[in-house]
């Protein structure tokens, strides 16, 4: 009985601590521009890790992931939040800039994007402009 008990509380704690959001809702001091010391893409997409992850593989375009996310306008404004619970979708289906982003990605990894307006939303609906979005990778599949 006493493996069952100990099995309920680890299988409780992890639920609880990969739920647990580690992003803050405050626009953070970069949010205007990425700072030099941000990584760019062919695409323009830059962002940096903010802290490394423990997973070994990325990603693919196709994954299903499973992530918290806090989301800025470069005037700092937050318009979009996974910080509750976690939200999963297909990778595929979401802006670009994501989905290149996240493919950079390991699991338990938090990363800062810098999102430019061609890879978001390219102008035809809201937020326009660039977009700035903290990212932690719970999982994938």
């Amino acid at each position: 009985m006493r493996n069952l008990a100990t099995y309920a509380f680890v299988l409780i704690a992890t639920t609880v601590s990969a739920q647990a959001p580690v992003l803050k809702t405050t626009a953070p001091a970069d949010v205007k521009a990425p700072p030099a010391s941000a990584k760019k893409t062919a695409s323009g997409l830059a962002s940096r890790v903010i802290t490394p992850g423990t997973g070994k593989t990325h990603p693919a375009k196709t994954s299903d992931v499973t992530v918290h996310y806090v989301g800025w306008k470069t005037d700092g404004t937050m318009f979009d939040s996974a910080l509750g619970e976690p939200s999963t979708f297909p990778l595929d289906r979401v802006i670009a800039g994501w989905t290149e982003g996240l493919q950079l990605m390991v699991v338990g990894e938090v990363r800062r994007f810098w999102i430019p307006e061609a890879l978001a939303y390219r102008g035809v609906r809201e937020p326009k402009g660039m977009l700035v979005f903290d990212v932690e990778l719970i999982d994938f599949h």
